[in-house]
C-alpha cells in the first residue's frame, strides 16, 4: 500500500512558522530532531495517529470507535496534527500542565533534564442530553 504522506515532504509535518518538528510518515520508529521536547511530541503524535485511525493496514484494536446515533454518541475524529478540534496535548511530565495545547506549542513548556516527557492525549466527545438528568458542564475545544 502507498502512502503519499511518506513520499511527499510538508504533507503531514508537524510544525508552525517554519519551524518543523518532524513527519508522522514514514513510522519507522526514529525521529530526526535534535531537540528532545519536539522529538518525544512527533513520536506521541505517531502513537496517537496510529491507534485513532481506522482502516490502517496494521494488526491492532483500535481506540476508535464508531459512532452509535441511536444511543446518542459520536466519537471524535482521528488526530490530525494542528487540528484543536480533534484532539488536545496535556504535558504530564517533568511537570503537570494546568493547560492543554497542540502540538507545535511555541516555545516547548516545560523541559526535562533528562530528556524524558509524558503526555495526555485528550479527545472531544459529544453526547445527547438524556431526560431527566441534568447537564453538569461542557469543554470548548475550540479554544
Amino acid at each position: 500500500m502507498v502512502y503519499p504522506e511518506a513520499l511527499i515532504p510538508g504533507m503531514r509535518e508537524i510544525r508552525a512558522n517554519g519551524d518543523t518538528w518532524g513527519n508522522i510518515y514514514p513510522r519507522a520508529g526514529t525521529v530526526t530532531q535534535v531537540h528532545d521536547y519536539k522529538a518525544s511530541a512527533v513520536t506521541a503524535h505517531r502513537v496517537a495517529d496510529v491507534v485513532t485511525n481506522t482502516f490502517q493496514p496494521h494488526v491492532y484494536i483500535p481506540i476508535a470507535k464508531k459512532d452509535n446515533q441511536s444511543n446518542g454518541e459520536w466519537f471524535p475524529p482521528p488526530v490530525k496534527e494542528g487540528d484543536v478540534k480533534t484532539h488536545k496535548w496535556q504535558q504530564l511530565h517533568p511537570v503537570t500542565s494546568q493547560s492543554c495545547a497542540i502540538f507545535p506549542d511555541n516555545p516547548p513548556s516545560m523541559l526535562s533534564e533528562n530528556g524524558s516527557y509524558a503526555w495526555a492525549l485528550w479527545r472531544p466527545y459529544k453526547c445527547c442530553k438524556k431526560r431527566g438528568q441534568t447537564f453538569l458542564y461542557s469543554i470548548d475545544w475550540s479554544n
